[in-house]
């Protein structure tokens, strides 16, 4: 049975348009990235009415269930939901955090049968199915779950793996330079890969650079020109510095971020990228962009703790300079480390086709290859 198969009493029309409905609430632009998943939960009442619509937020925030649930009261009174069925894309879940077990509130709500998409990995909030079974609620899962786990990707891989994901980002040459001999750099990439890049850097909770990179480049690692509406109103991403050395007192990343969205800064005062995981994850960081320098590419990735790539690479050559990665112990071709392309788009093309020279660039985005 594959996680996309619904388990238990097969889900009706009705259940399976008010999924698809949950899916694009969930998918609703809101203050995201954070800890928590988006989720999106549709209330129905035995005769397949909708009673109420619920999404999530944000850490802090009620979660889906729980919103659907005080609209249906507000609407109709505290017995509103009695007999409904709830259609969740995510297993309600049963710890309480922030906020109260959603299994538990749509029990007490008399809700008499849920249907979730996604099984919930985290494992502190994971067993909302077998909490509602145990109080008399049909129960059934699986029901779009690969759409479901689609939409909180990363998320969900944070859960599984412990730790945060981490997404490795580069701007090269097409003969892998980072920069020009003497150190120039400004621009290998065009502007509109470079408003792409912060699209990127507003789809995650951290952004991560090394103290050489820092000392090089004192970069202010905050999201300014990514072309969204919802990049411009989410909060941004939390600036993290890693290394022994000492951050400047004038380095831009010690200033104020975006008035309402500022995440703030941190010193991770480590080399080793696994300690510097442990602490962004005890900070609720589950989505780290790494934008350091070669040396801290080369250690994440020596760690096996690069899990995505994405390269913007420049029609230009350069023939010396940084290399975008530093020595990974690799001597012969039999050893190469080789990954995966999952996508490949071309930035900066006119919707006619034409390549303004000099303002294209090419997106990669890949994945490490695994054993077997």
């Amino acid at each position: 049975m594959t996680a996309a198969t619904p388990r238990g009493p097969i889900p009706s029309d009705t259940e399976r348009a008010a999924m698809r409905r949950a899916l694009e609430l969930a998918a609703t632009p809101g203050p995201m990235p954070g800890p928590n998943p988006r989720v999106g939960c549709v209330l129905l009442a035995p005769d397949g009415a909708v009673l109420a619509e619920g999404f999530h937020r944000g850490a802090g925030t009620p979660h889906a269930e729980a919103d659907a649930l005080l609209r249906a009261h507000t609407a109709a009174g505290p017995d509103a939901a009695r007999g409904a069925t709830a259609v969740v894309t995510l297993e309600p879940c049963a710890h309480r955090g922030r906020t109260g077990p959603c299994a538990e509130a749509l029990a007490d709500a008399g809700v008499a049968r849920v249907v979730f998409a996604q099984q919930d990995p985290n494992p502190d909030a994971a067993g909302g199915a077998a909490a509602l079974r145990a109080a008399g609620v049909e129960v059934v899962g699986g029901l779009l779950a690969t759409e479901a786990r689609a939409l909180n990707q990363a998320w969900s891989r944070a859960m599984e793996l412990g730790r945060p994901v981490v997404t490795w980002k580069v701007a090269t040459t097409l003969d892998g330079r980072t920069a020009a001999a003497d150190g120039t750099s400004r621009w290998i990439s065009s502007a509109a890969a470079r408003r792409d890049a912060h699209r990127l850097r507003s789809s995650v909770d951290t952004v991560l650079v090394g103290t050489g990179t820092l000392l090089t480049d004192d970069p202010a690692l905050t999201v300014r020109d990514a072309d969204s509406a919802v990049a411009r109103t989410a909060p941004g991403p939390l600036r993290a510095v890693m290394g022994l050395t000492e951050v400047p007192p004038s380095a831009r990343v010690r200033e104020p971020g975006p008035a309402g969205r500022d995440a703030g800064w941190v010193h991770l005062r480590t080399r080793d990228p696994l300690p510097a995981l442990e602490e962004l994850w005890a900070r609720e960081r589950r989505h780290v962009l790494l934008e350091g320098g070669p040396r801290l590419a080369a250690a994440f990735w020596r760690a096996g703790l690069v899990d995505e790539v994405v390269v913007y690479v420049a029609p230009v050559l350069l023939g010396s300079g940084p290399a975008a990665v530093g020595d990974l112990g690799i001597g012969t071709i039999g050893d190469a480390a080789r990954l995966e392309v999952t996508d490949v788009t071309v930035i900066g093309a006119e919707p006619d086709g034409h390549t303004p020279a000099g303002e294209t660039n090419v997106r990669l985005t890949l994945r490490p290859r695994t054993e077997g």
